[in-house]
């Protein structure tokens, strides 16, 4: 595990070396206006300000550049989903893109949350969250029927954020469905935003092998404990 900006360290990371990545980057939301994400918890608020303006996406050319094959699961907000769209999708005809050529499938898989905040404002309610998984053509997809769900419910996932105090912990269960769907043993996993480490406990319960990338100290810290306990 690394603690800095995803992009200075995964230059270090060899071409084609990286068999599944698993991510949940900043997402571009609204804070305020239409009352989103109001609640009384002023330290979860100044989180959510610190991510919610997106990524840079100049990450997605290292991104590919590192795997054997574009094999990659992004939690993303519904404004993030165009724009994700067409880097996986319309560069193939770009002859100065990474994957010009190269066919990419993709599947949209919703996480519904049955116990939302109630203040929506001017919009309708932040109630679901959004995954995009984008595998090259000849990547396979394992798992079982128990798996392979493409729509989750779950209530508010309260209890991870303030156990690891992050604002926007990801169930294990279902990273640990992506993983084996999309991965065998020993296969090693990237997460370039790595957060308080869901994604790498997930992976080490399924023995594979794991790569996370983290910005915030703190949350490289939290990260580091919980993925250390992990191989208890």
């Amino acid at each position: 595990m690394w603690q800095g900006d995803c992009l200075k360290w995964i230059k270090r990371i060899p071409d084609k070396s990286i068999d599944l990545v698993v991510t949940d980057p900043p997402y571009e939301i609204a804070t305020s206006g239409g009352g989103l994400y109001k609640q009384d918890d002023k330290r979860y608020i100044e989180s959510l300000n610190d991510i919610k303006d997106g990524f840079d996406q100049s990450i997605l050319d290292e991104l590919i550049r590192v795997m054997k094959k574009v094999n990659i699961y992004f939690f993303c907000s519904l404004k993030q989903i165009p724009k994700l769209l067409d880097y996986f999708l319309k560069s193939k005809t770009d002859k100065n893109s990474l994957l010009y050529k190269r066919t990419i499938n993709w599947n949209l898989i919703s996480w519904h949350k049955t116990n939302p905040v109630p203040a929506c404002g001017n919009k309708y309610l932040s109630d679901t969250e959004y995954i995009l998984f984008f595998r090259e053509q000849g990547v396979k997809v394992y798992g079982s029927f128990d798996t392979k769900k493409t729509h989750y419910e779950t209530p508010l996932w309260v209890k991870d954020k303030k156990l690891y105090n992050h604002p926007t912990c990801k169930p294990v269960f279902m990273l640990k469905n992506f993983i084996e769907n999309s991965s065998q043993p020993d296969d090693i996993v990237l997460d370039p935003f790595m957060g308080s480490g869901s994604t790498g406990e997930a992976a080490i319960l399924l023995n594979r092998k794991f790569i996370g990338i983290e910005i915030n100290s703190d949350y490289c810290i939290t990260a580091k404990e919980r993925i250390a306990k992990a191989f208890e």
